[in-house]
């Protein structure tokens, strides 16, 4: 006998609303009183299908339709008097084996002989216990997929620190109705992260209960809110709706928070997993690298290392974060280091950190800070390929090339450039004095449009790098095309450090200060010397009438002052070179240790920078698409961003509901924007969905 799909009347329900259980999804399942184990279905207002529940085989079915439909498996096994272990294999039998996996193999159209029947079925519907045959196929499964999903997984055991956070305290715990949020724009982060980048389940698996400061990083990087202190300024509900915190709280509870987290010393921990995942994801590209360092300034009263300021052209107290991007601008790893940094070394090092992620060496693209001989040498016998600027290039020499020999022409940014390509040998002596010869790759480029000819070196094989893609990967990053460190710092607070905490240097050593008044004495000798060593040329010898050299000529006098001060100059060097070039401080009087700014709260604080400024990549990429005006297309992001709107959060999902823009062509990017970022199925750790929408105000 079939079962019916529906009541033949439209019943309504209103009548039975007080014996019915919402099972989601607009579902609710009533049970009868008339009758003894009968159920109705109702979608919305209307029955959709009544079933027996005293028939096992029927029961079995009906469980595993509603889970088809959608219905929430907590409730309907609350409902039903069932375990979601049971749920789950009713619905892993019928996937196996199909309907006659749940009713014992049984079919009416094959006959009615029990015997009969297990006959025909005995390979299609084994005989045995199906929950125990789901388990072994599920092991079988999970045994399959182990080292695919290895690869994909965090440093952390399982689920780390997750199981520490109370379900109160999860994200998104709290349900409310619709509330109207200044901050709703920021949401949009959300499903990307935790899609994409599978960030709640890093931050909670590294943090446990720490999650939360990192939803307040995520709001001040989102708003370019530049400091905790600037938080005073927000709406501590509104922004707490966003986030998914129970409360914001004042200043202090969320310096409680930071400091809860930086003691543990989770951070780099955090960023080594955070940049293992988007390798492995392919979120960001692993053939062009772009490395450069950026000053982090310092204007406390302790004495630190000075880094440079590269704007204002001079030496300032500070650090150095050096910064690595793909060719799309997405941050691949960084490093802070103390004072001026080491970006060479940094080079080296990240290629090598990640190059077991990396089918190949990536190409490194640096500015003039690299240019160096030696380094060259050292990226060329480590097999690295590299592109970069040329120092000091003989500008008449550029201008006296023949036009015609430019012969490759291309355009980058509405600029006309002509470039060709010719080898440049290189020769350099090692610490031991043998002699090394290399050749690289020497590109001449002309801009066409401002008529201004500079140099770069390649050194990578022109079927791993063209002259016109290595061209375009130095212009990619510098000049009219830069972006990544150019508007990181105008839109977001790359600059912040939360928390100052001062430690003693490791590097306590300075250039000895005894060598100074002897290196200027030096100058002064060589300087007296170069002048009479004039005069004595000009000097001729004086002789008497018998031919012999006067005994008190000029001439003899100055050879006698030359002799005097050679000897004094030999001398001052010997004592120079029996003195160490460098110094420990602590050796010394009156003079201050270094300090160094402790990294921690800047790794976190830019962990989620780094973290803001990629899902911001990825979403103004899918923004393009919808969107025809590329040079509006970031502004029409960050308006969204900034867009006022309304939560809710309800058992089965947070829902935010964004101004429409005015503009009817921003508001159709904006609302298949939206429509994409629900697409994710992003979903919080309680499983609620993250929905994204565009619509007139709800309350």
């Amino acid at each position: 006998m079939q079962q019916p799909l529906a009541l033949d009347d439209d019943t309504e329900v209103a009548g039975r609303k007080g014996h019915s259980i919402a099972l989601g999804k607009g579902l609710r399942l009533a049970f009868e009183n008339t009758r003894e184990g009968r159920a109705v279905l109702y979608r919305g207002d209307f029955a959709i299908k009544t079933v027996d529940l005293g028939d096992k085989v029927a029961r079995k079915l009906f469980i595993t339709e509603l889970m088809e439909l959608g219905a929430n498996q907590s409730r309907l096994a609350e409902a039903l008097g069932v375990s979601r272990q049971t749920l789950h294999n009713y619905r892993e039998i019928k996937a196996h084996f199909g309907v006659p996996g749940l009713i014992d193999g049984y079919r009416l159209g094959d006959g009615t002989d029990e015997k009969q029947q297990r006959a025909r079925h005995a390979t299609q519907c084994p005989p045995g216990n199906k929950a125990q045959q789901v388990a072994t196929l599920r092991a079988e499964e999970r045994a399959c997929t182990a080292a695919a999903q290895e690869a994909l997984n965090f440093s952390f055991e399982e689920a780390g620190r997750t199981q520490e956070v109370e379900t109160q305290d999860q994200p998104f715990a709290k349900e409310h109705g619709w509330e109207a949020s200044r901050y709703a724009g920021c949401f949009v982060y959300w499903p990307t992260l935790v899609a994409r980048w599978r960030w709640l389940e890093l931050v909670l698996g590294h943090c446990g209960a720490g999650w939360r400061i990192f939803a307040v990083f995520l709001l001040m990087a989102g708003r370019d809110i530049r400091s905790i202190e600037q938080l005073k300024h927000v709406r501590a509900k509104e922004a707490a709706r966003v986030l998914g915190l129970a409360g914001l709280g004042a200043k202090s509870q969320v310096w409680e928070w930071f400091y809860t987290v930086a003691r543990q010393g989770l951070a780099k921990g955090l960023l080594e997993d955070y940049c293992r995942h988007q390798l492995r994801a392919g979120l960001v590209s692993g053939w062009i690298w772009f490395t450069d360092g950026h000053l982090l300034p310092y204007t406390g009263k302790e004495k630190v290392r000075y880094s440079y300021n590269t704007q204002r052209r001079m030496p300032v107290p500070g650090r150095t974060n050096q910064v690595t991007c793909d060719g799309s601008g997405r941050i691949v790893d960084f490093q802070i280091q103390e004072g001026k940094g080491a970006m060479k070394q940094w080079i080296l090092d990240v290629g090598d950190k990640w190059l077991s992620e990396l089918p190949a060496p990536p190409v490194s693209v640096f500015d003039r800070e690299g240019y160096d001989a030696g380094f060259f040498f050292r990226l060329v016998s480590a097999g690295k390929p590299f592109v970069s600027w040329q120092k000091n290039v003989d500008a008449k020499k550029l201008a006296a090339i023949e036009a015609q020999r430019f012969a490759t022409d291309f355009t980058v940014n509405g600029k006309c450039y002509s470039v060709f390509e010719q080898p440049k040998e290189f020769t350099i002596t090692d610490e031991q004095g043998d002699t090394h010869t290399f050749k690289l790759r020497h590109i001449h480029l002309w801009n066409r449009s401002s008529n201004r000819r500079t140099c770069a070196l390649v050194h990578a094989d022109v079927a791993l790098l063209s002259l016109e893609e290595a061209t375009r990967a130095i212009l990619g990053r510098w000049g009219a095309s830069e972006n990544t460190f150019k508007h990181l710092q105008e839109r977001h607070p790359a600059h912040y450090q939360p928390g100052f905490k001062l430690v003693d240097s490791e590097r306590q050593d300075i250039a000895n200060p005894d060598l100074k008044p002897l290196e200027k004495h030096i100058a002064r000798l060589r300087k007296a010397l170069d002048k009479l060593y004039k005069q004595l040329t000009k000097t001729p010898p004086q002789t008497n009438k018998d031919g012999t050299v006067r005994g008190n000529s000029r001439h003899l006098r100055l050879q006698e002052t030359i002799a005097g001060k050679e000897q004094e100059l030999e001398a001052l060097r010997e004592e120079k070179g029996r003195l160490p070039e460098r110094v420990d401080v602590s050796t010394l009087q009156n003079y201050r240790s270094f300090k160094q700014v402790d990294n921690e709260g800047k790794y976190l604080f830019d962990f989620v920078t780094a973290s803001v400024w990629n899902a911001r990549k990825q979403m103004v990429d899918w923004l393009r698409s919808y969107y025809d005006h590329d040079n509006e297309v970031i502004d029409l992001f960050y308006a969204i961003t900034h867009c006022h709107g309304w939560v809710r959060n309800s058992a089965e999902a947070v829902t935010v509901r964004l101004e429409p823009l005015q503009q009817p062509q921003r508001r159709a990017a904006q609302e298949q924007l939206c429509r994409q970022l629900t697409a994710l199925g992003a979903q919080t750790p309680l499983g609620k969905r993250l929905v994204v929408e565009v619509g007139e105000s709800p309350l």
